[in-house]
């Protein structure tokens, strides 16, 4: 067995006041779209779902992340293994914020107010309605986020066990834990998209949606883990013990997942566009209707054109400067993205920025960040126990 050496220190630093700063900025933001309800409580709930989907992204697929690295024994990734069981963990606290959508689910979702005559007039929606009514959209928001927050805590619950006892055979469970929450993961994650974002016009359907929002999910997932490792790192936090060597593993997991993304993208695109079914096409009319186009070529380039050509090199994926600013441009494409497939069902004619997108994504953001740090500092940093920490600390 290799040698553990690490230098630094495990615990995070008490004079570190990232999580009260976060939690200030963080209430200010909600304060502030609590004021943007009673001014324009449309553009509040059309707001508060583009920032709770991207914070909901990113969570979910930490926990995924998470799962895939037990399953295939994963070393590489123990040093950092941490942060994303972490964010894995508070995938509850995501649940609660998802609660004033329900609240305005007559502003988002056309199919709350269907008449029995629209419906029997449709060629789509009387296939639908089954599945889109207020019962069993409840039933399945406790189903989705149930099963999450189950996995998510017992995986981190068993990770810091084995930090505290010692006992690999815990290992074996939490790998055993992963199979099938993979496989759970998969068909919830993809009906939540479903019913958060492609339902948004009941009208339209595709087969392929999920996977598009797993793959555009999992691009922005590296690039948040890549800025939250340079923060610590510029902190003095675990600079000897994740290693250039763990950066450049992500910086090519981020460029792979680029290429994914816009596989996974394209092909969507592509079918829809070759089928011309009337009820596929629309949608895609909506979104690329007026200064709305402009939004989806912004997305072709700068979700795939550019960090494409700046990943491409070799280089580019060991340098901390262009890690750094490519993943900020990746991490605001998702949000660009998400507010693409939100806002032309409220604005459609074109783009209308509002305050409150910013308001929002600030308040709920900042409070998740806030609960991620404060949920971090409780334990080591990163899996002190794990009979693969060797392997992954000699990775140079």
């Amino acid at each position: 067995m290799k040698k553990i050496k690490i230098t630094d220190s495990l615990s995070f630093p008490e004079d570190n006041k990232a999580t009260t700063s976060l939690f200030v900025i963080g209430a200010v933001g909600l304060i502030a779209s609590a004021i943007g309800y009673f001014v324009n409580r449309e553009q509040f709930y059309f707001s508060y779902l583009t920032s709770f989907v991207f914070i909901a992204s990113l969570s979910l697929t930490s926990l995924m992340y998470v799962m895939l690295q037990h399953v295939t024994h994963s070393s590489y990734s123990v040093v950092f293994r941490r942060v994303p069981e972490v964010l894995a963990r508070n995938i509850f606290i995501v649940a609660i914020l998802f609660i004033p959508i329900f609240f305005g689910m007559h502003y988002l979702f056309e199919w709350t107010h269907w008449t029995p005559q629209e419906i029997s007039a449709s060629k789509v929606l009387p296939y639908k309605s089954p599945y889109l009514n207020y019962p069993f959209y409840i039933i399945r928001y406790f189903i989705y986020f149930g099963i999450w927050s189950f996995f998510g805590f017992r995986l981190y619950k068993n990770s810091i066990k084995m930090d505290e006892t010692g006992d690999w055979g815990l290992q074996t469970l939490l790998r055993r834990t992963s199979g099938p929450g993979l496989w759970l993961f998969a068909i919830t994650c993809a009906f939540a998209s479903f019913d958060w974002l492609m339902e948004l016009d009941p009208h339209w359907y595709s087969t392929i949606f999920g996977i598009y929002f797993f793959a555009m999910s999992f691009q922005a997932f590296f690039a948040m883990m890549i800025l939250i490792l340079l923060y610590l790192r510029k902190k003095g936090i675990l600079a000897n013990t994740i290693t250039m060597k763990h950066f450049n593993d992500l910086g090519l997991l981020l460029f792979a997942f680029t290429i994914f993304y816009a596989y996974i993208a394209f092909a969507q695109f592509l079918l829809i566009y070759y089928a011309n079914i009337p009820e596929e096409v629309v949608w895609f009319n909506m979104h690329l209707n007026g200064s709305w186009i402009y939004v989806g070529w912004l997305i072709l380039f700068g979700r795939f054109v550019i960090p494409f050509t700046v990943l491409l090199g070799k280089g580019a994926k060991g340098s901390l400067k262009v890690l750094k600013y490519i993943s900020i441009w990746v991490l605001f494409m998702q949000f660009v993205e998400l507010y693409w497939l939100v806002m032309p069902n409220l604005h459609k004619s074109g783009i209308q920025i509002s305050w409150l997108d910013f308001a929002t994504l600030i308040g709920l953001g900042c409070i998740f960040l806030g609960l991620f740090f404060n949920t971090f500092k409780k334990h080591s940093m990163i899996p002190k126990n794990d009979p693969l920490l060797a392997d992954s600390l000699n990775k140079h």
